[in-house]
């Protein structure tokens, strides 16, 4: 049984080791890594904004996804970049549960965005002739506001009853705070904490997922049964959101198992660019995936550029 509790004021994050002069490499290419995605994400929600023909529901929830990666990608870097650089791999307890939430926030967000792309791709393509009436513009600010602030209610209780547990030790074995591994340090009784956290999983990971795969049944009965335009079309709009779907749930599925599990059998390395994979590089992935796949992007994309 666990003593000595006391209320923790930092968190040392023991998953950093020195590489001496390399971690200035390591740190241009996080920083390039960084600036990239930025600019990509800013980019094509200024290509969504300032073109008319863009102004329909699919692209509005393209605009959501790629702020929600601005936002998912401002509550690593920054922190990442410092990190790389200090010789003391210390945080303060009140930015480890700032990182907390805007970091889980961002995975919650994800997966309900993923799941309301979905319901749409599942309109245009199963019910063409009532899209536009059944998908208003007050429908859509709707759905990306349940996408949103949903999320935020759910991770604000989350990182709420993990701030309140009393602690016996400030050492996280990662690079970035996460807050199973802050339960883990915990004293007190966690029941409430785990109850809690697999119901806030059920409902913001394995919800969503079963309304996409729910979607995908219904579009791919329609494929089989109608028209190679209809085929055509659903493999045009729906490969980048599949791909992007199973990018991100895989990186996710490997930071639950890897928080909840021992994995001390896995190199330290590969376990730190694994932990890291879908916070660094989905952020990059669906815009690329987005500008190039989708014909209507890719068009406006080349004329702003070509201005």
């Amino acid at each position: 049984m666990k003593t000595n509790s006391t209320q923790v004021s930092y968190f040392t994050l023991s998953a950093y080791f020195d590489t001496g002069l390399l971690k200035y490499l390591y740190f241009m290419i996080v920083m390039c890594l960084y600036i990239l995605i930025v600019c990509a994400n800013v980019f094509l929600i200024v290509v969504i904004c300032m073109n008319r023909s863009l102004h329909e529901p699919m692209y509005m929830f393209l605009c959501s996804l790629f702020v929600n990666e601005l936002y998912g990608s401002s509550g690593l870097f920054p922190f990442l970049l410092t990190q790389i650089l200090s010789d003391i791999h210390t945080v303060p307890a009140s930015l480890c549960f700032l990182q907390i939430f805007c970091l889980y926030s961002y995975v919650c967000v994800q997966f309900s965005t993923l799941a309301v792309m979905s319901y749409d791709r599942y309109l245009a393509i199963c019910s063409p002739l009532q899209y536009h009436t059944r998908m208003t513009s007050g429908k859509v600010v709707l759905l990306i506001a349940v996408t949103w602030l949903p999320s935020f209610v759910a991770v604000s209780m989350t990182t709420y009853l993990s701030a309140s547990l009393q602690l016996c030790g400030n050492t996280i074995h990662e690079v970035y705070c996460v807050n199973y591994s802050i339960v883990k340090l915990s004293c007190s009784d966690t029941r409430v904490n785990n109850i809690y956290g697999l119901i806030v999983t059920f409902l913001t990971v394995f919800g969503p997922l079963s309304l996409i795969l729910y979607t995908y049944m219904r579009i791919l009965k329609v494929c089989f049964s109608g028209s190679k335009q209809t085929r055509q079309k659903a493999v045009s709009t729906c490969t980048p959101h599949l791909a992007s779907l199973i990018n991100f749930s895989f990186g996710v599925c490997f930071e639950i198992l890897q928080s909840r599990f021992d994995m001390k059998g896995v190199h330290s390395v590969l376990h730190i660019v694994l932990s890291l994979y879908f916070l660094t590089c989905q952020p990059l992935f669906n815009p690329v995936m987005y500008g190039l796949n989708m014909s209507n992007i890719r068009v406006m994309c080349k004329r702003m550029l070509l201005l």
